[in-house]
């Protein structure tokens, strides 16, 4: 059984020459102004939003974007106002590219331009690790989504989405579970559960995303305060962004490596719809899961797991942190680093909290597809009285997007 694989190819331009440069921007500045003016005009219906667009001096691939999006802006996003900046969007007709080992940048991208004959070739930088999938461009064996153009201060990248055909891991019958708990102090923990027991739990430490996100609010208001120059405040926006992209990459990175290192795993992560739609953590919890990208974390780790054939499920995330691991009471969590379990019966009188967590979430899959009860023991009920019946939980999708662009991380 095949399911379809979607990825983000990333490249940047190499520097354009100054001619280039100034129809590079000319493009961004008069797409910005056709979105703000179809936006701006309520237009919530393509032809609307055609009519709004006709006029530009814009390709018909950038236009068919504006169709497909601005709509979506209202429907989709919820957006009652616009971010700053947006890429140039384009179907993905009019994406064209070129290769020749003979050439310093092997690869090149056709840059869409309004009139004919007005489109040029430019030079692309991309990311090695992607290299297969921008070979399997050039002979059409993957599907080419939509493709977005966005400057960068002084650089150009270029996005293109991709999808193409993997086989879907099967999961096992008896397979390792393997759960992940993302957190603040640490910022990704794993940990295999085995005969019921935790084993050889994996911890990737949050303490450099935590520092960067630090520095980078202390510099950026700083920066505000000092009414530095907008390009500067981008500028170290676009450092930390880039900084904080790559601890996620290395933490999704280790985590199906440690995954990998066990028979059988299964990765057993937390529901993202339960956790936006309906669980209420309080303004801490809720600014945490922002702060740590928790979407974007989990995403990864789920692109990953699947293209090294590992199967993912999805589990109701209540309580994971609150509950012993062991007897399934609801115990108590007084520090970051400390759970303590509150059943006098249980051998678990203090456990690291993350690794109790993360036993939790693997413990909450059942791979023979019945529920899993959560265990409710005496009066350790949930103080608002309410109950759980089940913990294993279908993937919805998440709850109502937020608006992007491409600077965003979380």
């Amino acid at each position: 059984m095949t399911t379809t694989a979607t990825k983000t190819l990333e490249a940047t331009l190499a520097p354009p020459t100054t001619g280039k440069e100034q129809r590079l921007e000319r493009t961004v500045a008069t797409y910005c102004r056709a979105l703000s003016d179809a936006f701006e005009s309520g237009a919530d219906t393509q032809n609307a939003v055609n009519d709004v667009v006709t006029p530009y001096t814009l390709t018909s691939y950038a236009k068919d974007a504006l169709k497909n999006y601005v709509p979506q802006l209202r429907d989709t996003y919820n957006a009652s106002e616009l971010d700053d900046d947006h890429p140039v969007r384009f179907t993905n007709r009019g994406f064209r590219i070129d290769h020749s080992d003979e050439r310093e940048h092997e690869f090149c991208w056709r840059v869409p331009q309004a009139g004919r004959g007005n489109a040029f070739w430019i030079p692309l930088r991309i990311n090695p690790e992607q290299e297969s999938l921008w070979f399997d461009l050039l002979d059409e064996s993957i599907t080419v989504g939509e493709f977005r153009l966005q400057q960068h201060r002084t650089s150009w990248v270029l996005h293109v989405t991709v999808e193409y055909e993997v086989t879907e891991p099967e999961t096992p019958d008896n397979p390792t579970r393997i759960g992940f708990d993302i957190g603040e102090s640490k910022l990704l923990t794993g940990c295999a559960y085995q005969n019921n027991t935790p084993t050889q739990p994996y911890i990737y430490d949050g303490g450099r995303a935590r520092a960067l996100r630090k520095e980078m609010h202390t510099t950026l208001k700083r920066l505000q305060e000092r009414n530095a120059e907008q390009w500067r405040v981008d500028e170290r926006f676009d450092h930390y962004q880039n900084a904080l992209t790559d601890i996620v990459e290395k933490a999704s990175r280790e985590a199906v490596e440690y995954a990998e290192s066990f028979e059988d795993p299964v990765i057993v992560l937390e529901d993202l719809s339960y956790i936006r739609e309906n669980l209420d953590y309080g303004k801490y919890m809720n600014r945490r899961l922002h702060s740590w990208a928790f979407a974007r974390l989990t995403d990864r780790i789920e692109d990953k797991a699947l293209e090294a054939g590992i199967p993912v499920e999805f589990v109701n995330p209540r309580y994971t942190s609150q509950t012993c691991h062991a007897c399934g009471h609801i115990g108590s969590r007084g520090s970051q680093s400390e759970f303590k379990c509150t059943n006098v019966e249980c051998w678990v009188s203090e456990y690291q909290a993350d690794i109790n967590a993360a036993a939790n979430i693997a413990n909450r899959f059942d791979p023979w597809g019945e529920s899993v009860p959560w265990k409710l023991e005496r009066d350790d009920s949930p103080r608002d009285g309410s109950t759980l019946d089940s913990a294993t939980a279908h993937r919805e999708s998440s709850a109502r997007p937020a608006q992007t662009t491409l600077t965003e991380w979380g």
